[in-house]
């Protein structure tokens, strides 16, 4: 047989097919990586029409409130009944970058739980950075703001006015980074859109975006000069609700209005047949209102565990102050110490990179290895630090879990009577006060929520919105709990209701002097053909902290000279400096501070916006 003749050498591949018959061809692989992608595709489409898991209770709810959500507040909401709190309004941008910020306006307790964080934001890496943030400090997911109707909203780009159609991508990729870059849930909460597709289509992006809860504010949103269908009047449109939820089965939706009961509570989820039911108003004037769900009031000797942060003297802010803390599990204090070796590892090679760093500011000789070993100074910082964090946390959760605020049991008849007692329900909020301190006027204004009818009863509402101290608000409570011990002992004052009744038409003129002057600036824009806040942004832009500082070397004649030639006319120059007594009457803007880079801060707290 001569060699062109020869049978051709089979290749090691069709060899390899001849002796295994199930070997895929090319084709054949081609083919099962099209259906491996089709698969993927389809259980993304799947995991898209299903609802997001969460980790947490969240079916009842203590919404959001700038300045009335915080923590003694949250506490006393939690025995009653609530599941779940979200914290007042903070500015992304602030609480991912200040230690400072975050210090004040975040609080939080092991038994403060489950907690959202609730946010402005109109930047991804700000409300990612944030998250991150809240997850160290032990938040159970992050929730971003797209329902807050503020003129400062507005100027901030933040709330309801990232809700148009030009802004959709921008809120979608806030949620997807947020999703991506942290490891914790992100919640939305919005406010009803013009018309109900329009809606529907906001909670499915949302909901696609990576949103694991959307709470809706069932009202549509509104602007900030208050007008059109967003205003606050009116029954919530629960209908709508309701409605999506039973067209969007695989979103998480919490239904937000129309609660003033614990009756209200029930026939609101019956109707949406929502995941949830949130509730703000309803709980300021009645912390107690998710108590109905223990069991009614013939169960009066049914047995239940609450949550009374009043219970003990635990000092979970300063752990090493309680003598809880030798409590530790053994298991603890192993894994404590295994850290606690490595961070004396790495500070031992850090101490040797630093002796190193100073031969060579010197101009010392070394060696190879003492070269590489300086070349590795900054890992070798991250190392540690991060094992130094460990450490931290370790300590933190083992103290917190040694100190935790343990459960009491108690009857559903001892907490309804506690409930009904509006006054001892009061007592008890200033109680958490002094262990948790809140500004004064939030405590003014919880107090005044609670007790409204007794204080205008006994005409000591006046007294209460002047208080100064806790001890004062406590004093007046005290005062309305000895005339319903002794009726005949109070005598109504005519002189008295007259002169309240004077100052309160006084406040509410005072109070809406910013309201009138914006209401004038439109009226003079439209008269001129131009847009209705076209006067209103004169004078708009947000001081920063460098201006600030700038101007507290200044005197007060080049104080408001520089004020107005930097654009801040409209704002507040006596609240930046930390002069302003006018408060609410004040007709000029109470801003947080830009912080440098064109992120502006949340507004303060005022009462009539107390809910977003």
């Amino acid at each position: 047989m001569s060699r062109n003749a020869k049978q051709e050498k089979p290749s090691k591949k069709r060899k390899k097919q001849r002796d295994n018959p199930t070997t895929d061809t090319t084709e054949q692989q081609e083919s099962k990586k099209r259906e491996r992608k089709r698969q993927r595709r389809s259980n993304d489409e799947s995991a898209m029409l299903q609802k997001r898991p969460l980790s947490f209770d969240h079916k009842y709810i203590l919404a959001p409130m700038v300045g009335a959500s915080e923590l003694p507040f949250r506490l006393l909401c939690r025995k009653y009944g609530a599941q779940a709190a979200y914290t007042p309004m903070m500015s992304a941008s602030q609480f991912a970058t200040s230690s400072e910020y975050r210090e004040q306006q975040f609080s939080t307790l092991s038994c403060d739980r489950p907690l959202v964080c609730h946010v402005s934001a109109n930047d991804p890496e700000e409300f990612a950075a944030a998250a991150r943030q809240a997850r160290k400090l032990g938040a159970d997911a992050i929730d971003l703001n797209l329902g807050c109707p503020q003129r400062t909203a507005f100027l901030g780009h933040f709330g309801s006015y990232l809700l148009d159609k030009k802004d959709r991508e921008l809120i979608q990729n806030i949620i997807r980074t947020g999703v991506h870059k942290s490891k914790i849930p992100v919640c939305v909460k919005i406010r009803l859109l013009d018309t109900y597709q329009e809606t529907k289509e906001l909670v499915q992006q949302l909901h696609d975006a990576g949103a694991s809860l959307i709470a809706i504010h069932a009202r549509y949103r509104a602007t900030w000069e208050r007008k059109g269908p967003g205003a606050r009047d009116g029954p919530a449109m629960l209908d709508q609700i309701a409605k999506l939820q039973n067209e969007l089965p695989h979103v998480r939706i919490i239904a937000n209005g129309n609660v003033i009961t614990y009756d209200d509570v029930k026939q609101n989820l019956e109707l949406t047949n929502a995941d949830g039911i949130m509730s703000a108003e309803g709980l300021l004037d009645n912390p107690a209102l998710f108590l109905g769900r223990y069991g009614s009031r013939d169960q009066r000797d049914k047995k239940v565990k609450v949550v009374d942060a009043n219970v003990g003297d635990v000092d979970e802010k300063n752990p090493s102050n309680s003598s809880n803390n030798d409590n530790k599990t053994r298991k603890q204090k192993i894994a404590e110490r295994k850290v606690q070796e490595k961070v004396t590892k790495w500070e031992k090679k850090m101490k040797d990179v630093q002796a190193l760093e100073e031969r060579a500011k010197k101009g010392g000789k070394m060696s190879k290895k003492q070269e590489i070993k300086l070349k590795d100074a900054p890992a070798c910082r991250r190392r540690l630090k991060s094992w130094k964090e460990k450490l931290e946390k370790q300590r933190r959760n083992g103290a917190a879990d040694a100190n935790a605020i343990k459960p009491v049991t108690m009857t559903l008849g001892e907490l309804y009577d506690a409930a009904d007692d509006r006054i001892g329900l009061a007592k008890e909020y200033l109680a958490l006060v002094r262990k948790y301190p809140a500004i004064m006027r939030t405590v003014i204004f919880h107090t005044r929520r609670i007790c409204k009818s007794e204080l205008t009863q006994y005409q000591l509402m006046e007294e209460c919105l002047a208080c100064k101290t806790v001890d004062e608000v406590d004093a007046i409570l005290t005062k309305i709990k000895g005339y319903q011990q002794d009726p005949p002992s109070f005598q109504y004052d005519k002189e008295k209701a007259k002169r309240e009744k004077d100052a309160l038409a006084r406040k509410k003129f005072e109070e809406g002097k910013r309201k009138r002057f914006e209401e004038r600036m439109m009226r003079k824009a439209k008269r001129e053909g131009k847009e209705l806040d076209f006067y209103l942004k004169q004078g708009a832009s947000v001081p920063t902290q460098a201006t600030i500082d700038k101007l507290r070397t200044m005197d007060k004649k080049d104080q408001v000279q520089l004020w107005k030639n930097m654009d801040h006319s409209q704002h507040c120059l006596g609240f930046h400096l930390n002069s302003c007594t006018r408060g609410r009457s004040c007709a000029f803007l109470h801003m947080e501070l830009n912080d440098g880079n064109g992120a502006n801060g949340a507004n303060n707290f005022e009462e009539a916006d107390a809910v977003a």
